[in-house]
């Protein structure tokens, strides 16, 4: 039950807007057409299997391992304010 100005599911409707967000940003970071032969980066051959199982892949494991290193982790913080400001 919520209490003051906020609707009963201000809670899990912020909730759900952190996943779908989430969803939103690591759906646009997906590699997108041909996949490379051989790594952008240091230039060895990308097996087969990992190119049939990623569709458009440009990175071999090590450089994407060294890339996802690189990139961090993104903080789980709710753009649209914070829990508190919701339910006063």
């Amino acid at each position: 039950m919520a209490t003051g100005w906020a609707g009963d599911g201000a809670v899990q409707d912020q909730i759900d807007a952190t996943v779908k967000d989430a969803i939103k940003r690591a759906r646009s970071q997906l590699p997108q057409g041909p996949g490379l032969e051989r790594c952008e980066e240091c230039d060895t051959e990308i097996p087969v299997a990992r190119r049939q199982a990623v569709p458009g892949v440009r990175l071999c494991v090590n450089c994407q391992e060294a890339h996802d290193r690189e990139q961090g982790t993104v903080a789980g913080y709710n753009r649209r304010g914070s829990k508190d400001s919701q339910l006063r």
